[in-house]
């Protein structure tokens, strides 16, 4: 066996089958579904970039919001007189007009009232009489007084004359003396009198041509009767009846305690919460659209009436305080009223919740 040269390398040659060389076979893929996977590569993102531009276009000039809900203006209903309740007219539901009776308080206390004022009316009356045809206002106590104090004098004339020769003694000349003065004080008084009943008789200028007694008498008696015409509660407005549950027969009210509710669904709104951020471009005026969640399909038209002069935190029992360190930024609701243009052809009930686009670029 021949050496090697030193200089070469020996390399062992291995020999591959030609299968094994030629690997795998695959076939070509379409040039379509490379164009097709390419084409959905750029078109999904461009899809949406497109939606997401037809989406904050389609925002501008309006506000939405869904924190809104359906109102109706609330009369409370009370008692004005105490009392125990002796019908009940009304139930949770009904429908009542301005006028209808609702309940009834037991009205003998104060028809009892009414007789009391009526009796002291005719006592005043009666005192007015009395004093008219007294002798003190018609001046015969100081006619006798007068004719009293005359005979005096001349009786102390004569005595005096009796005096002074030594006639008489002067006891009986100081008891003259005194008979005039008792009978000056005697009309002194008659005059008094007279004047006192006078005074009593007379008429001031509150209520002139009538005696103050009888004047009394009869604003007591007015009084008693506006209490028992508040012993039948009516209806001060029309609309719907709502916690009628509380009027029961034998319940004793109290004066002043709400006790029922009527709700006046002639005048519904929308009070929305808008996000203090919405409020730039609106305005009074401005058309809105309401869609309720009760109601899928319809759709009411309004207009913004009114817009609210503090955010919902700044009128609530508890406001926020926000001079604290660990203060956090909110953004706040402001209510804005929306007035409902027409009438609803579905019922709307207080309390519902809608949500609410008003039209901004309108009225800038």
């Amino acid at each position: 066996m021949a050496e090697a040269d030193p200089g070469t390398i020996e390399r062992d040659t291995v020999s591959v089958p030609a299968d094994d060389a030629a690997g795998p076979v695959t076939e070509k893929e379409p040039a379509s579904r490379v164009w097709r996977r390419r084409a959905l590569m750029f078109a999904i993102p461009l899809i949406l970039i497109a939606a997401a531009a037809f989406y904050w276009a389609g925002l501008q000039g309006k506000a939405v919001t869904d924190n809104a809900y359906v109102q109706m203006d609330k009369v409370s209903i009370s008692a004005e007189v105490g009392g125990k309740i002796i019908e009940v007219a009304v139930a949770d539901g009904d429908t009542v007009q301005q006028g209808d009776l609702l309940f009834r308080i037991d009205p003998t206390p104060y028809q009892l009232q009414v007789a009391q004022a009526n009796a002291a009316i005719a006592t005043a009356q009666a005192n007015v009489t009395a004093l008219a045809n007294s002798s003190d206002l018609s001046g015969a106590d100081i006619s006798a007084a007068q004719e009293d104090i005359a005979f005096a004098q001349a009786n102390f004339a004569r005595k005096d004359a009796l005096y002074e020769r030594g006639f008489l003694t002067k006891t009986e000349h100081d008891a003259a003396r005194h008979a005039v003065a008792q009978a000056r004080e005697q009309l002194r008084q008659a005059q008094a009198r007279q004047q006192a009943a006078q005074a009593k008789l007379a008429t001031g200028s509150a209520v002139p041509g009538e005696n103050p007694q009888v004047a009394a008498g009869k604003a007591q008696r007015e009084v008693a009767q506006l209490s028992l015409s508040r012993t039948e509660v009516r209806a001060p407005a029309a609309g719907r009846i709502a916690e009628a549950d509380r009027l029961q027969i034998g319940q004793q009210l109290v004066q002043g305690l709400p006790v029922v509710t009527i709700v006046r669904e002639s005048t519904p709104y929308v009070e929305a919460n808008f996000k203090e951020t919405d409020l730039a471009d609106m305005r009074v005026g401005q058309r809105a659209k309401i869609h309720l969640d009760a109601y899928p399909d319809l759709e009411l038209e309004g207009r913004v009436e009114t817009i609210g002069a503090g955010t919902g935190s700044e009128f609530s029992v508890l406001p926020a305080q926000n001079a604290t360190g660990n203060w956090v930024k909110v953004t706040q609701r402001v209510p804005v009223r929306i007035r409902l243009l027409g009438k609803s052809p579905r019922q709307l009930i207080a309390g519902q919740s809608s949500e609410v686009t008003v039209y901004t670029d309108e009225g800038k």
